[in-house]
């Protein structure tokens, strides 16, 4: 039970923050664009990575520092590009809450399933931070754990899960502040903002 909580502990340091991953997580949720769909493929992309580094896979991360610039640069291509979009709608000031008037939980049309998906994938895959977090660090701090580094690894992925869920659908909390296309031309100001800062952290390496 104490590797799975500290586990627990652990995934929650790494993913409670402002970046560009839970940025988009938030607006989706928002919105009720494909919020179930993004949701998944966040937290199934961490289970995937932490699974990874208990096994055992954090040296080859270490081997190959040219893969991991270009993921750097790559991801820096994709979080400047979403960031110009959130500016671009900032400006525009034309974007409303796609949500249903009674609250109720669901998946609006607005975009495509295909571009929500993708973003999330790049946005997830194309930062070489989420390697060096959850295989090279999940991964050595797990190992520490011996015979009980499963149990570690399976908090830090319960976090995962937990936080993206509460993320997605706790969203519409915000929902009667964001019904007003002002409110969303500031929320899309500070993602623009977020974006370019997570932009320039990958730059510099």
């Amino acid at each position: 039970m104490l590797p799975l909580l500290a586990g627990l502990g652990f995934g929650l340091s790494l993913i409670v923050a402002i970046g560009a991953q839970n940025a988009f997580v938030l607006r989706q949720g928002l919105r009720k664009e494909h919020v179930g769909v993004v949701a998944a493929i966040c937290a199934a992309s961490d289970v995937a990575l932490y699974a990874a580094g208990a096994a055992g896979f954090g040296p080859l991360v270490e081997r190959w520092p040219n893969a991991v610039v270009v993921v750097r640069w790559l991801g820096a291509a994709v979080v400047l590009g979403y960031g110009a979009m959130a500016a671009w709608r900032a400006v525009k000031g034309d974007t409303t809450l796609a949500a249903a008037d009674d609250g109720a939980l669901g998946d609006g049309p607005g975009r495509r399933l295909k571009p929500v998906v993708l973003t999330a994938l790049a946005l997830t895959w194309l930062n070489p931070h989420v390697y060096l977090d959850t295989i090279v660090l999940q991964g050595s701090v797990a190992a520490t754990y011996g015979d009980t580094r499963w149990w570690f690894s399976a908090g830090a992925m319960i976090s995962s899960v937990a936080w993206f869920a509460a993320l997605a659908y706790g969203a519409r909390l915000l929902a009667p502040v964001l019904r007003r296309p002002g409110a969303w031309r500031v929320l899309d100001g500070v993602i623009a903002l977020i974006m370019l800062a997570v932009a320039v952290s990958l730059l510099a390496g």
